[in-house]
């Protein structure tokens, strides 16, 4: 089967960096799910892995994680899924990525495609929906009102992957008044249209514009990106009690300053679940169900911004460059091969 891995970490624009290969095409066993893959989106996770993790031995590592496709053969445990279904998912960071033509994945953390889109428009939503709806409903409870607190959610990196999921779930599923960041016309345009009641200005400082609003401290922070340079205007804008999350990997994040007000800090990594296989996984097969239903019901949309392509070397790392660009908005998403 065709795939794209690497064998070297190295910058995306090195020749190498990612290399079309041929593998054997895998075996379905116990709980796991074989996928004609149709579509795939790409995710910091796909350039961090790619930049900074060096495989086994002689082993070439298949990147790729958000996939849609359709079930081609199932593990005998199996007993969510048939032959034929359409599903899409963000897989296991432990496990081979779906940058190829066939992949398995446990059937605990797939979902059943959303009918109204196609396979390039429900790859761009898996790991991001998932991030956010963990962030939202496991981490940071926004179901529970933080006492005294705005009944308001602040999304830092309003326009991102992740960022752009968050907006419409929340809008969909809470009462929450949602204040999103977003530095660029284009990009303050596009969280208002998924959602946002109001937009502030991430390249100025965040606690001001947030006091002018005039509704209140939020109970409820999340940051997607650039945390470590936003940190202190989190820690003036929360309200006390407050929680806070994030999921992007500062270089050093000190919270002592959150002490004051009590404020309770929360990773969220979607891939948890997964990767230590907790009695919960089945959540995420859920949760993805659960989003299918919002979009066929038309309460969210799709988050894919740009087809890249189809799936191959040459187009991946054009859309690894974009990711590293820091100016993405929503998703790029590569179709068929």
């Amino acid at each position: 089967m065709r795939a794209v891995a690497y064998k070297t970490p190295q910058p995306i624009s090195a020749e190498t960096s990612l290399i079309d290969v041929d593998l054997p095409v895998p075996e379905a066993k116990g709980h796991d799910l074989l996928v004609e893959i149709k579509a795939v989106s790409v995710n910091p996770v796909d350039t961090k892995v790619r930049a900074g993790v060096t495989p086994a031995g002689d082993e070439l590592k298949v990147l790729g994680w958000d996939a849609a496709g359709i079930v081609k053969a199932v593990g005998p445990d199996v007993t969510l899924f048939k032959a034929g279904d359409e599903v899409y998912y963000a897989g296991a960071v432990n496990r081979p990525g779906s940058n190829a033509e066939f992949h398995l994945v446990d059937e605990c953390i797939v979902g059943r495609k959303p009918k109204s889109l196609d396979f390039a428009a429900a790859a761009a939503l898996p790991l991001t929906s998932i991030t956010a709806y963990e962030t939202l409903f496991d981490r940071l409870k926004v179901q529970d009102p933080v006492p005294g607190g705005a009944r308001s959610l602040l999304v830092i990196g309003g326009a991102g992957g992740v960022g752009s999921i968050t907006i419409q779930i929340a809008r969909a599923l809470t009462d929450l008044t949602i204040i999103a960041t977003a530095s660029r016309p284009e990009t303050q345009e596009w969280v208002k249209e998924l959602g946002a009641h109001h937009v502030v200005d991430h390249s100025r400082p965040i606690a001001p514009q947030i006091a002018e609003l005039g509704i209140g401290a939020p109970g409820f922070i999340f940051s997607t990106t650039n945390t470590d340079s936003h940190i202190a205007n989190i820690v003036e804008a929360i309200a006390p009690q407050g929680r806070f999350a994030l999921i992007d990997d500062p270089k050093v994040l000190d919270v002592v300053p959150f002490k004051r007000k009590s404020v309770s800090v929360h990773w969220e990594l979607m891939f948890t679940r997964s990767l230590f296989s907790t009695p919960d996984m089945i959540e995420q097969h859920k949760l993805l169900n659960k989003i299918s239903e919002l979009v066929d019901s038309g309460k969210i949309r799709t988050t894919l911004s740009e087809t890249v392509g189809t799936i191959n070397a040459a187009n991946l790392k054009k859309a690894h460059g974009m990711i590293e660009s820091g100016r993405m908005k929503g998703k790029a998403v590569l179709a068929g091969f």
